[in-house]
């Protein structure tokens, strides 16, 4: 049986390249998903700064298993503690915060940021002198080589340096050179006790260094004795995380992106896979009759069967090994370059993925060849050589009940969408399965809706074809099967496409609508220097033309609620200026009143954690500190910009900077261009301050979106191109089994461009069904998803958006059915059909 599989695969090349293809890539699309997903959930990072501790130790970065968005920082003290645990030669405390050098007044920021750091954690890098000696008083620092040499500075010269939103005067004891060039950052040493200062008096980390010959995983265990829950303890490749606080937050985007993604390539390769097998073996059903009426049974033409796709399987998922690494990789760096995640993330693809791409893609083909093989293995030799009859025979009890489960579920997810869903990220992760669900129920009963659309399309195609549309009629409805293999990938082309894109349009158009409507500033100060001094804000309001400032400051925390944390964004404001800076409409309490321990917050939130104003709402905030502030005002509740509002000196120290790094500003009636030109010149008194338009920020939030949009879009790519291959494969494997029905009718007496107008007909046909089908399940996604998003049923985007996939989807089948067919009929009808 080895045998007879192996000679018919030679002599069916061009079916078995579709199907082999099919699965190759079906099995390379899963791998790199896969990897996307593993990459998300084991989420580490290289050290770079502290790549000369074996063992690190840190704040929890998760707070009751959510992922904090802001570094927590440590208790000096557990340096004593950590230096005593077995095993430990030497704990050397480190910290990190924005540290500037100026040259001529202006940062010397260039591509890379600067940070200042203690000279002791020099060590863990490792820096070392280069000249000079280190920094041992609060007025000295010392420069890595590279900044010293920008700055034109070297030992026992003098350096501005901007250090929490404050210039101030340092001579510079010494310049430090790292080996290996592992910190990408410009670093900026103080004396250990001016850092410390300097860091608000806490630790970033703790860098360990083991004794001599004391192994790692020892002298992990014995540090994670000594903090107990008070920190972390990071070895090998996790270690980085300790310098990118808040990198673990993105692990939720990229499990999701994973999840949905993933979850809807596995149905459209196995669907691709199915339909491709199903196809080729469709088309040897007179193959198939022949073995039965030489003596053949049943169970030896499906055993063969079953080689066959054997042979197949282990040959694509083999050669899609490594293909699907490159591919997951190749994902991988879009997200990174896009600012998903940090490019310090390690991306990830063990066995779990590979062996995944090979059971979706093996699961795949032996269900089609399960279920297409089984008709012709079963059928009786004589029934089985009625090629028309097999033709037309489809509908059978087990696909019914398939597809009708498909539908349901594809319906279920659209009306769990718009019923139960909230607009938030996981909106999509129910909008979008649905149309794909949806897709395959309708490919699965395409034989019966070509057939029954054909019919209704009959009277007009012959009325505006004439004998070419006759022509194509009778074979849209003698061949409905054929036809329907050509239909159902074009369905799931275009309601994917049309879905996904449409989804992606509203949620870009709703955000932005929110967010222009929400800013109610003329102006945004930036700081590109860690973050504005105190002053600042009391200058910007003296300035003439500017009516109202207010520090802005962003993070996300948790509001403890009975049921567990609730995610929220937090919104860090002055309560002098927050009235003309944000759109916010109290309904209760007033938002003058935010000070000090206090939070406002809109009245549907309000409800949902039980607190009226005067009352606690206990809190944590993105540094993880536990917060118990009074609700002093509560304002109309906006669905699209959901967030917390807190007095900005008391969020802002909780960020990674500790400081506010833009001012609100509005100006006064009459007075903008006043206020511009007075703030400008504030902005160059004030080293590394930006002065932009209040527009500014809505297109920064446009640029969240947009790192979002540019993944979104390269793993839709990926399915669609999937898709649209599919759509290829079928289309010529269909094409090229009629070349003798065209060599025929040639004989007959039918001219080229009689049958090339026969199966433009056709393509319209299949483009119109196809059409209408993949319109019908994309609305599965896109109506609930735009109810909940923009309260509409419509979604937002251009209608070119929908002319663009349907034109790209009939460009497909008019080049995959007439270019195979015109190359055929080069060929002579009489050597045409004698070859078959």
């Amino acid at each position: 049986m080895w045998r007879l599989a192996l000679r018919t695969l030679k002599f069916r090349r061009t079916s078995f390249v579709a199907t082999f293809l099919a699965m190759f890539l079906g099995a390379a699309i899963v791998i790199g998903c896969g990897g996307l997903m593993e990459t998300g959930v084991r989420m580490a990072a290289d050290p770079q700064r502290l790549t000369g501790a074996p063992v690190v130790v840190t704040g929890e970065q998760t707070y009751e298993s959510n992922a904090l968005t802001e570094r927590h920082r440590i208790d000096p003290g557990l340096v004593d503690e950590v230096a005593r645990a077995e095993g430990v030669r030497e704990a050397v405390a480190d910290v990190s915060f924005p540290a500037t050098v100026l040259k001529d007044g202006k940062p010397l920021t260039g591509e890379d940021a600067s940070y200042g750091h203690g000279w002791a954690g020099a060590r863990l890098t490792p820096y070392a002198l280069a000249a000079g000696a280190s920094p041992v008083t609060g007025g000295e620092v010392a420069l890595d080589t590279r900044l010293a040499e920008r700055a034109g500075a070297r030992p026992g010269s003098f350096v501005d340096v901007v250090v929490r939103g404050e210039t101030r005067r340092y001579r510079v004891s010494g310049t430090a050179a790292q080996r290996g060039d592992h910190n990408p950052d410009a670093a900026v040493f103080f004396s250990d006790d001016e850092a410390r200062a300097l860091a608000g008096g806490r630790i970033d980390s703790i860098g360990v260094l083991p004794e001599t010959g004391a192994p790692t995983s020892a002298v992990a265990a014995a540090v994670r004795s000594a903090v107990g829950d008070r920190a972390e303890v990071l070895t090998g490749e996790r270690r980085g995380l300790a310098e990118l606080p808040g990198t673990l937050s993105s692990r939720r985007t990229v499990v999701i992106l994973a999840a949905i993604f993933g979850s809807s390539v596995v149905l459209i390769v196995m669907f691709g896979v199915a339909s491709t097998l199903g196809l080729s073996l469709q088309q040897r059903s007179r193959e198939m009759a022949l073995l039965r009426a030489v003596g053949s049974t049943p169970r030896q033409l499906r055993r063969m069967i079953l080689c066959e796709t054997a042979v197949l399987s282990a040959g694509s998922v083999l050669l899609a090994l490594y293909p699907g690494q490159l591919l997951g990789r190749l994902l991988f760096g879009v997200l990174t370059s896009s600012g998903v995640v940090s490019s310090s993330i390690v991306y990830h693809a063990g066995w779990m993925p590979m062996a995944v791409g090979v059971v979706v893609t093996v699961l795949a083909a032996a269900g089609a060849t399960r279920f297409a093989g089984r008709r012709a293995a079963r059928t009786e030799p004589v029934a089985a050589l009625a090629e028309n009859d097999a033709a037309t025979r489809w509908f059978s009890v087990p696909r019914l009940l398939l597809a009708v489960f498909f539908l349901v579920n594809g319906i279920g997810l659209a009306v769990a969408t718009a019923t139960v869903m909230e607009d938030g990220p996981s909106l999509a992760s129910t909008a979008g399965p649905a149309s794909v669900l949806f897709c395959i129920g309708l490919a699965l009963l395409a034989p019966g809706i070509v057939k029954a659309m054909t019919a209704l399309l009959w009277l007009p195609v012959r009325a505006l074809t004439g004998v070419c549309g006759q022509l194509a009629l009778r074979n849209a409805t003698t061949a409905n099967v054929r036809m329907a293999g050509a239909v159902a990938p074009i369905v799931l082309l275009i309601g994917i496409a049309t879905g996904t894109l449409y989804m992606q349009a509203t949620e870009d158009a709703v955000s932005q609508r929110s967010y222009d409507r929400n800013i109610l500033a003329d102006y945004v100060l930036d700081s590109t220097t860690g973050g504005f001094a105190p002053d600042v804000l009391d200058r910007v309001r003296a300035t003439p033309g500017v009516a109202a400032a207010s520090e802005f400051v962003t993070s996300r925390g948790f509001v403890d609620a009975p049921d567990g944390p609730a995610d929220v964004d937090l919104r860090g404001v002055s309560a002098d200026g927050v009235a003309r800076s944000l759109d916010l409409r109290p309904v209760a309490g007033s938002l003058t009143d935010l000070r000090d321990d206090t939070v406002a917050l809109s009245d549907k939130k309000a409800g949902e954690y039980g607190v009226r104003v005067g009352d606690r709402l206990p809190m944590h905030l993105g540094d993880g500190t536990a917060v118990r502030p009074t609700v002093v005002a509560l304002y109309t509740d906006n669905p699209k910009q959901q967030y917390l509002t807190l007095p900005a000196s008391a969020l802002a120290p909780h960020t990674g900077d500790g400081l506010p790094h833009q001012i609100l500003v509005r100006s006064a009636p009459g007075a903008l261009a006043e206020a511009h030109d007075h703030l400008a010149r504030l902005a160059a008194a004030v080293p590394g301050t930006e002065l932009d338009d209040g527009s500014s920020l809505a297109g920064r939030n446009n640029q969240i979106q947009q790192i979002l949009v540019a993944a979104n879009y390269t793993i839709v790519a990926m399915i669609v191109g999937y898709a649209a291959i599919t759509v290829v494969n079928t289309l010529v494997a269909v094409t090229r089994k009629r070349r003798a029905e065209f060599g025929l009718q040639q004989l007959t007496g039918a001219t080229r461009r009689q049958v090339l107008g026969m199966l433009t007909v056709e393509g319209v046909l299949i483009g119109v069904i196809a059409t209408v089908l993949g319109t019908i399940a994309s609305a599965t996604t896109i109506v609930p998803y735009s109810m909940v998003k923009a309260d509409s049923y419509l979604p937002s985007g251009s209608i070119g958006i929908y002319l663009a996939v349907v034109g790209g989807s009939l460009v497909l089948v008019f080049g995959a059915t007439l270019l195979p067919s015109w190359r055929g009929m080069r060929t002579p009808a009489v050597e045409t059909v004698k070859a078959a």
